[in-house]
């Protein structure tokens, strides 16, 4: 049964042995965010009656399972497509309620919100998924599988009153409900993320910085600049400049490696560090064969990572490490990210990263994700300095106990140094930034209040300048860390 129809059996459960209601909640920022209505008597209950239409713009090619990924129709790199989102009433205010039950009402921050703020509430559930149509190029995607996404950067969103919220996208989600819509596809995609530029006023972090890492050679998600409207019974709204990424456990892994039947891991916790003592099976979430309960390649690599060879015999160390993990593809991603700078990951926190284990190699890779806080040096402690000074390596082995090894060092220098000659320098990034800038001020500084993380239009622009001085700067501190 679906979480929406377990939730409302507990209400009406509830509600036997409670003669009393709360009253209704009205919670509004500003004339066009509306969060009306939480009270359990009027709960919606999904019954999937809509189930009488015809996919009249089914296609092959756009809808189609058999179809491959078009990335360049999708995440084409000089545009701002437009996606619209139709969701009836009922459905998006069982959205709303639920946000509600999860994180407590709109727009009632009491600790300041921002990344790694403090007061965020703890839960394992991710927000309700509901039936919607989504418009794209004048075609229709039917009963698309919509839910709002994130972890802090949803509840900080959600607690300041600001409802560019982030989206998951699953488009056969409800295909059991609805057979018309049987392995449904976006043009080759099943699912895909509309990311909101948290904490991102120049809107393009998080498609630049993925881009760099695929650049490098590190597999990682396309992504794409959209708008997008949303329509829940009163017209489209505008809900602002959105980044489309393509989801790791979905095309990543089916189109950037040579076998997609693997295990795939989302590590999320104390464990996610690799510290020594610290494994454990809940932290390392499957994403690919979540039924099969076996764990033994992120063991090996806790037992070859922490091996006492490490400093009586490094050449041993080494050979029994890259024997089960991609230590290559690591250093590879470590320079580009200590270069660029990205505080919100491996090394600072204890998530948004992928390990994938390739059948045709039998070594885990890694995969980067969620990259809104990249290209800045960073809030909590900041990002990482090049040399780590700043790192403890106990608590950080993937780093610290590489970095120590003269070998693996030497390595990640020369990553470093070729992360600035090719991928990553002023002449290269300041044009990129200024193409990107024209091509979506018209549409991020026409975001308004209750819908935007702009405190005015001018705040667009001085991100991109922003970014046209950190570049700079980051290759005179490569330069100063080799010399």
């Amino acid at each position: 049964m679906k979480k929406l129809s377990t939730l409302f059996i507990l209400l009406v459960c509830f509600s036997l042995f409670n003669a009393c209601s709360e009253d209704d909640i009205t919670t509004t920022t500003e004339e066009t965010v509306d969060t009306t209505d939480t009270s359990s008597d009027d709960a919606y209950v999904e019954t999937y009656s809509d189930t009488d239409f015809d996919t009249v713009d089914w296609t092959d090619a756009t809808h189609s399972k058999s179809a491959d990924p078009d990335i360049e129709e999708i995440f084409e790199d000089e545009a701002v497509k437009r996606l619209d989102i139709v969701i009836t009433a009922e459905r998006w205010q069982a959205m709303l309620d639920d946000m509600t039950s999860l994180y407590g009402d709109f727009g009632t921050s009491t600790s300041g919100g921002g990344p790694g703020g403090g007061g965020l509430v703890e839960t394992d559930e991710d927000p309700i998924f509901v039936p919607a149509e989504v418009f794209y190029e004048d075609k229709e995607w039917y009963k698309v599988g919509v839910r709002f996404k994130g972890n802090s950067s949803l509840q900080s969103t959600w607690s300041n009153g600001n409802l560019k919220l982030s989206f998951k996208l699953d488009f056969d989600e409800f295909e059991d409900e609805y057979p018309q819509i049987d392995n449904q596809r976006f043009y080759g995609f099943k699912k895909l993320s509309l990311k909101n530029n948290y904490n991102d006023k120049s809107m393009i972090r998080e498609k630049v910085a993925t881009d760099i890492f695929r650049d490098f050679g590190v597999a990682s998600s396309h992504a794409g600049f959209y708008t997008v409207y949303v329509d829940h019974g009163d017209g489209p709204v505008y809900f602002g400049v959105y980044t489309l990424v393509e989801e790791v456990d979905d095309t990543v892994i089916d189109t950037q490696f040579s076998d997609n039947d693997g295990n795939l891991y989302k590590p999320d916790g104390n464990g996610a560090s690799f510290a020594e003592g610290s494994f454990s099976e809940s932290v390392f979430v499957k994403k690919t064969n979540e039924d099969e309960a076996d764990y033994s390649d992120i063991e090996s690599v806790f037992a070859a990572l922490h091996s006492e060879t490490r400093t009586t015999d490094p050449a041993a160390w080494r050979e029994s490490l890259e024997r089960i993990f991609d230590t290559d593809t690591f250093l590879k991603y470590l320079a580009v990210n200590t270069v660029i700078q990205n505080w919100d990951t491996y090394g600072r926190m204890t998530h948004n990263y992928f390990l994938y284990n390739n059948p045709d190699t039998a070594v885990l890779s890694w995969i980067p994700w969620d990259n809104n806080e990249a290209l800045q040096t960073g809030n909590m402690q900041g990002s990482l300095a090049l040399d780590f000074s700043d790192l403890n390596a106990t608590e950080w082995p993937l780093i610290g106990y590489l970095y120590q090894d003269e070998v693996y060092q030497a390595q990640y220098d020369g990553y470093v140094q070729d992360v600035v000659n090719t991928v990553f320098n002023a002449s290269l990034m300041q044009p990129k930034y200024a193409t990107y800038a024209t091509l979506i001020a018209p549409y991020a500084t026409a975001e308004v209040s209750g819908y935007t993380f702009l405190n005015s239009s001018s705040d667009f622009q001085a991100a991109i300048n922003e970014l046209n001085s950190h570049v700079e700067l980051r290759v005179s501190a490569v330069s100063n860390y080799l010399e």
